[in-house]
């Protein structure tokens, strides 16, 4: 039985044209059977998950109602998006595994993930959050809130905030004992819920958002999984990407992954990190692979035939 790792990308939670709650759960219940799929081959699955638009809207909703009610932290807002994206997931996934008579339980655990207060990544906020904001809201809001607002490709301005590495998980210890029961475990959602270690037992959550590849990454090597799997729009990793002699990738040995990154091949915000978190896993321990690819595929990619396999 191997023990995967699997990082659930955007798509694979919402309807971006209609981003109800509703629509976010008929998305995830259609998504589940693939994951169903690679328990009923028997496997044993850790699942992460991305939350940015998620608790993007949390956070208009925080502001919206500043005058009714106290405005939340970033870090608890987090938190609401990990509980909420958690529990769809959890329901969906037992409820297509007692269809086909699996019965294992689903767990959703929230997540608490330490970083270094110290890490560089504090003082040059980077992470977009949120909603586009014309220049002259831009201005007002980070006057008023204090916000690091920066332009985002043209599109607009962005709240920003740090987005520092993970270099431990609070919670590890339970998710292991989890893993060990035999449960599916949902853990990490979003990076996982930020936090600074403080005096010789607290932790005080931060405003900062954790990449989630990156997180996954962490945690499939502290609890010595067999593969990380990340999981996005593409079937598999491409060279050239959008050009006429774009090139899709079945293997990429860290010596081509070294090179490809040397010359720009992929997006600094979209597949450089899934490309540099597959490597930190793979590096971690001699003979761990990590698979780049899509949902639908995954299964496919798992028998080698679909997907990035990269190590």
């Amino acid at each position: 039985m191997a023990k995967l790792v699997i990082a659930l990308g955007g798509n694979a939670l919402e309807d971006s044209s209609s981003p109800t709650a509703e629509n976010q759960l008929r998305v995830i219940k259609s998504n589940v059977p693939h994951l169903a799929d690679l328990i009923a081959a028997g496997n044993s699955l850790i699942i992460t998950h991305g939350n940015g638009p998620q608790v993007g809207r949390i956070l208009l909703q925080n502001e919206a109602g500043k005058d009714l009610t106290p405005p939340l932290p970033f870090d608890v807002c987090g938190a609401m998006s990990q509980g909420m994206i958690g529990y769809q997931i959890q329901q969906s996934l037992r409820e297509e595994l007692l269809n086909r008579s699996i019965k294992k339980d689903v767990v959703s655990l929230l997540t608490q993930v330490v970083v270094d207060e110290q890490d560089p990544a504090f003082k040059n906020p980077t992470k977009p959050i949120g909603v586009f904001y014309s220049k002259d809201e831009a201005e007002r809001l980070a006057v008023e809130k204090g916000y690091t607002i920066k332009e985002d490709a043209g599109r607009g301005y962005r709240r920003v905030v740090a987005s520092p590495l993970p270099v431990g998980i609070v919670e590890i210890n339970s998710i292991k004992k989890l893993v060990d029961a035999g449960e599916v475990v949902i853990a990490g959602g979003g990076g996982g819920i930020p936090v600074i270690r403080e005096g010789a037992n607290g932790l005080k959550g931060v405003a900062a958002v954790i990449d989630k590849d990156f997180a996954s990454s962490k945690l499939a090597e502290i609890i010595d999984a067999d593969t990380l799997i990340i999981l996005t729009a593409v079937d598999k990793v491409f060279i050239n990407y959008g050009k006429e002699n774009q090139q899709g990738l079945d293997t990429l040995s860290l010596a081509d992954l070294t090179k490809y990154i040397g010359e720009g091949q992929f997006a600094p915000g979209s597949m450089l990190p899934k490309i540099k978190a597959c490597e930190n896993f793979v590096k971690s321990k001699v003979g761990r692979k990590a698979l780049i690819t899509s949902l639908d595929k995954v299964s496919e990619a798992i028998k080698g035939k679909n997907g990035t396999w990269i190590g």
